[in-house]
């Protein structure tokens, strides 16, 4: 699918990935952008540079998202693509806090969740339409430092998964993101830098990587192609296992003692 003259509508567009993506919505030629966070004050900013729309929004909130998508529709018309990116990270093994759950939850998975709910019926009527969710390679692989994170994000693969496979010859294309270490506000607040990442890269580079896998309408979106190395090795569960937590003392990033 090509972006030019299309309407789009993407979540967690405040900053970092989904600001990237509109950006570059707008740069390709969309015939309208219609951004969400909650960070209204930094939104209404991206809006005024991209000439789209700034709606605040909820996404762990299914009024919230239908709210969104009405605005959307008010504005634009019907919704091409919708890029359901918004996200949080919540450290913590199991046991976290039932809070923590329930916001990963809420926000990981929940906001596809409401997303298709609102869309899939048009976009079948229509035999058209692109749903792209932000999940992450934690969700392919391990995210040892965040059960909440890491859960929720394999939880969002496979619903991207099944989306594919009950629409995907009906017109809706279904992709998922995942990618490894990007230089974000998120990564910087897990305690990681630029410097001391390995493999990071920047959000217009994961930008690029989206239009290129919309074009082609690949399913699995890798912006580090490492991961699909990675992906290969979890074949041997057990080896792999092992070797995780070889880098977990290694690392010494998500190790705890009992009791």
């Amino acid at each position: 699918m090509k972006v030019r003259d299309k309407v789009c509508v993407v979540t967690g567009a405040a900053g970092g990935i989904g600001e990237a993506i509109a950006r570059r919505y707008a740069k390709e030629g969309a015939k309208g952008v219609v951004i969400a966070d909650r960070d209204a004050g930094r939104l209404e900013a991206v809006a005024k540079d991209i000439k789209g729309i700034a709606v605040a929004c909820d996404v762990g909130k299914e009024a919230d998202v239908r709210h969104l998508i009405a605005e959307a529709e008010r504005h634009f018309g019907p919704v091409d693509v919708f890029f359901s990116n918004a996200g949080i990270g919540r450290g913590g093994h199991e046991d976290a806090t039932d809070q923590d759950w329930a916001d990963s939850w809420a926000i990981h998975v929940m906001a596809h969740v409401y997303a298709a709910r609102a869309l899939v019926p048009g976009m079948l009527a229509r035999k058209s339409g692109y749903l792209l969710n932000t999940a992450s390679a934690a969700g392919l692989l391990a995210s040892m430092g965040s059960a909440p994170y890491g859960v929720t994000k394999h939880a969002a693969v496979a619903l991207a998964e099944h989306l594919a496979i009950q629409y995907g010859d009906k017109g809706i294309v279904v992709s998922v993101l995942c990618p490894q270490a990007v230089d974000t506000n998120m990564l910087r607040m897990a305690g990681s830098t630029a410097a001391s990442v390995d493999g990071v890269i920047n959000t217009d580079a994961v930008a690029q990587t989206v239009i290129e896998a919309m074009d082609a309408e690949t399913f699995l979106i890798l912006p580090h192609p490492e991961v699909k190395e990675y992906m290969g090795r979890k074949l041997d569960r057990d080896r792999w296992l092992r070797g995780m937590r070889r880098l977990r003392d290694k690392t010494g990033e998500s190790w705890k003692k009992p009791g």
